[in-house]
Order: C-alpha cells, then structure tokens, then sequence
C-alpha cells in the first residue's frame, strides 16, 4: 500500500476547543494582571493632549465616558475562553465597563506608541489612537488575553480625530474577527459590541459629506496587539534602551520556547514572526480575503490577522482587487500583492531589529523563511483547495496559471468556484458529459452569461478536462478505494461555503441602525460554521446581488469604514 498523502491537510489549523467551563465569572469579577504595563517604560506626560511622545512604549489614559453604553452583541465562545459570562442585562455594569464609563480593579488603562509605514512611507508617531487596552484578563487556564476598546475616545496619539468608531466600521470587525477565527485564519477575536448612545461625524468617502452616525464600541481581544510598528518608532528615534526592553518583554511573554535573549535568539526570534506571517497570508490568499490596508502598524508580531478597515472577500475573481478606495489608483494592497507587501513589511521591520542583532545578514535568513514558508503553505492550500495530494506533477504550474487566467476573464465568484469543484465528477460519468452540462455545473459561481459564450465555454472545458485527468493521476498512485470520499473530506474543509461578503455585512449593519440585531446574530451563527452546508442558510452563500455591485459599503470601502 502506498502512502495515504491524502490525509495531510495543513490547509486550516485546529481551532482550540472552547473549554466546558461550570462556573463563569461576572466581567465585573475579572483578573487583571498587566506585563505590558509592568515590564516596558511609560510615557512621563500625563496630559492627555496630542503630541510627540518620546522614550515610552506607552501612555497612561483611561477611556472617555459615552452618554448610554448598551450591548449590542456579545460573542460567546469568546466570553467563555476568557471565562466570563454574558452580562445579564445590556444596561448594566458590564455594559459600563466594555463602553469605556466604568474601569475594574486591576485595570491599568493605556494608548500604546507606534509608527508606522502607511503605503510605502514613514508616517512617523502614530499610535493608538482611538483604542485603548484596558488591562490583561487571566483565563481560567492562566493565559493572558489583552482586552482593547476600539473607539473609547482621544489619547495623545489621536492627532485631529475624536478617537471613536461608528457603528458600521464597529458591527465590520466584530463581525470578522469571529469569521475569521471559524475559518480557522489567525486572528484577533472580539468579545462585544456596545451602542454609545451619541453620534460621531464621518465622511465616509472622503469626500466633503460628513454625516453624523450612530457610534459604537468594539472590546478587542487577543494576547498582545503589539505590531512592526512598536519596533520601528523605537529604532526611529534610537530608543534603544526600550527597543530591547520590547524585544526582551515579547519574547519573554509569547516565544518563551526560544530562550533568554541575546543577539542570536532576535535573529531566530525574527525568523519566527516571518514564519507566522507567510502562514497567515496564505490563509488570506486562501479564502480570498484581501485586508485593504497593510501598513506596517496593521501588521501583527504574532502573525495575527489585525485591525479590521476596509476589508474584503474576492467576490469577482480579480488580482488586482482591493476594497480600500484611497488604494484605488495605486492598488498597493490588492489581492494579489499581499505575498509581496507582507516580504516588504517585514524587512522594515528587521530594518527596526537590526541594533539588537549586529550582523544584518542574520536577519536575511528570515526573509527567506518567509518566502519559503508562504510558498510551501500556499501550494499545499491550493493542493487541497483543489482536492490534489500534491502539485508537484509535471505540468501542475500550468494547471494553476491557467486556472487563475481563466478566472479573470469574465466575473468569477472565487468562492463558489472552488467549492463547486467539489460537485465536479471525476469518474466515469465526468466522460459521459456533454461539455455544456460539465460547465453548467459552475454555473453559479459566475455573474453573467458570458461565461458560457462558445469561446469562454471551450476554455472552460478544456481546463475542466484537464483537471479531471489530473485528479484521475492521484486516484491511481494513492490506491485507496475511499479516494473520492477522503478528497471531498480536504476540499469541503479548505474551500468555505460561507464568508462575510461585503453585503452581507452591510445588510447587517443596516437593520442594526433601525434596532434589528436578528439579522446580525444570524449570520454570525452561521459563519461559526463556514465549512458546513446549512441548507436553511443557502441564500447567504449566493453572488452578490447586482443591487450591490456600487452600493456603498457594500464594494469598496475606506479607512473610516
């Protein structure tokens, strides 16, 4: 018997089961241990005024009181990791805490410092300006969670804006955070969403149109937010004292398997957030999202997916797509740069390491990891994706270029696509088919009629063939009489049915404003399980409506989205 390839699957990681846990606390009876505060040096200036902050990782604010903190949303899974309960009433004292009135014993509130490269160029001091970490929960099973509020108000680093967030931008991530987390991407959670009870004033477009909104607050969770950012403001400015005080805390505190620091240990410690982050943008390659705004200070040192913007989902299959419309003429951030942003990224970060290392050429060998690690994780993923043991056949590279030519040539929902491979056959009855009945099996994932034009529908078939004799090849070398079934098993857990389109999230955010949470509530339920058929939930699954196609929010997005 020949090796089973096809039970490896490095597509999705295991997603940590949520512990059955008896007795959750009250949010108001949490732990706060805080390292970060603790261990790094703060900010002196104790005016909470915008301004250039120096030799500090830091500052020291509390959040700004909101009118009528009421939630919204609460996510479950999340309270139970962190070992909390779902507050008993959406006024209530929870309520107070998570909308930025009320602070806990043991809370230590702060604005951290960071720069940053926005679209290719030192930005400088930017910082959090409009979120602010309220302390370290300690789980029942001893880990640290930072909790972070996203719109609680100004900090030093806010420059001109109120530091708020509007409900849009709020009900986006809260959203995401969790779909993402159940598509098993690495990612930041989020625990709540709470109503403000005031109004916030965007120009959504930029535009000249600012309009008041509703404003809103999302509690963040993750175990640090520390980003490329908190290094190079400090190797800017040649802090050194607390670029090693930062580099020595985050090693400490998230690589403790690499041991006490020293200028070897940065070189593997660097190595190692290479490594995290070529796997964490091959998932984003693999379900078709795009982040829309990868400056260095979005980009995670724990390879997580953070600061969800203008974010979205491949709907038309295009590389060159990106949601973010002041990306729009330059499309630095599109789809198909990511690999290549995030290799950039990451030498401005090494750029900001080199004092702790010495010798820059150690730093070198974690670019290469990068690259190595993203393109081995992406072929596997797109190994599964297509439901092949592996592409390392002759003639496997031309497969892809083609299948990817093929997609952008008339409108191709990406997600469909992939999971209406699954519905393709690959025995006998494949040679039984017309070629019309063949391609009308994908019918669904494109948006118009032309994709069955003679001439498009020819090079579908063609390819659609092709594919099929490929797969045919692994069938005969696995010898497994279950092949099909164990095929199937890959693909259905790497192809999602159910990602948050744009309009989906739009629809949700729109029946919020008119006090409709339902809406809300059940597409969050049913992308905690995006790999699932769910036939009652078929319709969230579809294109995108026409309606949508120009629809604000519901295309392209900005930064204030």
């Amino acid at each position: 018997m020949k090796p089973n390839n096809l039970e490896r699957s490095t597509a999705i990681p295991d997603i940590p089961a949520i512990p059955d846990l008896s007795d959750l606390r009250n949010l108001c009876d949490a732990q706060f241990d805080n390292s970060f505060v603790r261990a790094l040096p703060g900010d002196a200036e104790t005016r909470n005024v915008p301004r250039a902050v120096r030799n500090a990782c830091y500052t020291r604010v509390d959040p700004t009181p909101v009118r009528a903190p009421r939630l919204l949303a609460w996510a479950q899974p999340v309270g139970e990791l962190l070992g909390i309960s779902r507050p008993e009433s959406p006024a209530g004292p929870a309520a107070e805490v998570l909308g930025g009135n009320r602070l806990l014993p043991g809370m230590q509130p702060y604005a951290a410092r960071y720069g940053g490269h926005q679209f290719g160029h030192w930005a400088g001091q930017l910082g959090d300006g409009r979120a602010i970490t309220l302390g370290e929960i300690l789980s029942p099973d001893g880990k640290r969670w930072e909790l972070q509020l996203k719109g609680a108000g100004k900090t030093p680093y806010s420059r001109t804006a109120d530091g708020r967030a509007v409900l849009r931008s709020s009900v986006r991530e809260f959203l995401c955070s969790e779909a993402m987390n159940y598509l098993g991407v690495p990612t930041t959670r989020a625990l709540s969403l709470v109503a403000t009870g005031e109004s916030v004033v965007r120009d959504m477009f930029y535009d000249g149109n600012p309009q008041a909104e509703m404003g809103a607050i999302v509690c963040r969770v993750a175990p640090s937010f520390v980003r490329f950012g908190n290094f190079e403001i400090l190797a800017a400015h040649s802090e050194l004292d607390a670029l090693k005080r930062l580099a020595d805390y985050v090693i400490s505190q998230h690589f403790p398997e690499l041991g006490a620091p020293s200028p070897s240990i940065y070189a593997r410690w660097f190595e190692e957030i290479c490594r995290r982050t070529g796997t964490l943008i091959a998932h984003w390659m693999r379900v078709g999202f795009v982040h829309g705004v990868m400056n260095t200070d979005n980009m995670s040192i724990l390879g997580l997916t953070i600061d969800y913007g203008p974010y979205g989902w491949l709907e038309g299959f295009d590389l060159q797509w990106t949601p973010n419309t002041t990306d729009a003429q330059g499309r630095r951030y599109c789809y198909g740069n990511q690999p290549e942003i995030a290799h950039w990224n990451l030498t401005r970060l090494a750029t900001a390491l080199a004092p702790l290392v010495g010798d820059r050429t150690a730093l070198e060998q974690g670019l290469t990891v990068f690259g190595d690690t993203f393109h081995n994780a992406w072929r596997e993923m797109l190994a599964d994706k297509l439901g092949l043991v592996t592409l390392e056949h002759e003639g496997d590279d031309l497969l892809l270029s083609d299948l990817f030519d093929l997609l952008q040539q008339v409108e191709t929902d990406m997600t469909l696509f992939f999971r209406g491979l699954m519905t393709i056959p690959v025995d006998g009855a494949a040679d039984m088919l017309e070629d019309t009945a063949l391609a009308g099996l994908l019918r669904r994932a494109f948006y118009t009629e032309e994709a069955f034009a003679h001439a498009q529908l020819s090079q579908l078939n063609g390819w659609l063939r092709r594919y099929i004799a490929r797969v045919r090849l692994d069938a005969a070398a696995t010898d497994l009489p279950e092949f099909v079934n164990v095929r199937l098993q890959r693909m259905r857990r790497t192809n999602p049915k159910y990602v948050l389109r744009n309009y989906l999230a739009q629809q949700a955010i729109e029946a919020l404003q008119q006090g409709d949470a339902s809406v809300m509530m059940r597409l969050m339920q049913v992308l905690q399980h995006p790999y699932d058929e769910q036939p009652a939930h078929d319709e969230l699954a579809d294109r995108r409506p026409e309606w949508a196609r120009n629809k604000p929010g519901c295309s392209a997005l900005s930064c204030s989205s």
